[in-house]
């Protein structure tokens, strides 16, 4: 009985094969045999070069314009709170109802005639 030979590939062939599988046109069963290696350790491989990118990535994000997104929603929602809360004040010069008509004084201290409101 002949025992099976287990072959030891380096890191950089793992890549470059996982690359070259990932990448090209033909099936990874076809680069697997131009390649001299087995299928199944090759698609061994692919996964485990996603499942190291995908823990690379989630260390470090990159989410600067997100974070610049915040800050302007944030702003925006600072300017609207403030402009509810001047929409929310009654004005002084507002009537304490609908039905309220304010005379204003001149300078004399008596209420001024106008020509378009009849006198009492």
């Amino acid at each position: 009985m002949s025992q099976k030979k287990s072959n030891s590939y380096t890191a950089e062939f793992k890549e470059a094969a996982v690359k070259l599988a990932v990448e090209s046109d033909q099936s990874v069963a076809q680069t697997a045999r131009e390649l001299g290696v087995n299928v199944n350790t090759l698609h061994t491989w692919i996964s485990k070069f996603h499942d190291k990118q995908a823990s690379d990535s989630s260390g470090v994000v990159d989410d600067k314009h997100l974070y610049e997104e915040l800050k302007q929603l944030r702003r925006e929602n600072a300017r609207l709170k403030e402009e509810r809360a001047l929409l929310k004040r009654r004005l002084p010069s507002s009537p304490k109802n609908r039905a309220e008509v304010r005379l204003y004084r001149g300078t004399s201290g008596r209420v001024q005639h106008c020509p378009h409101v009849p006198s009492i």
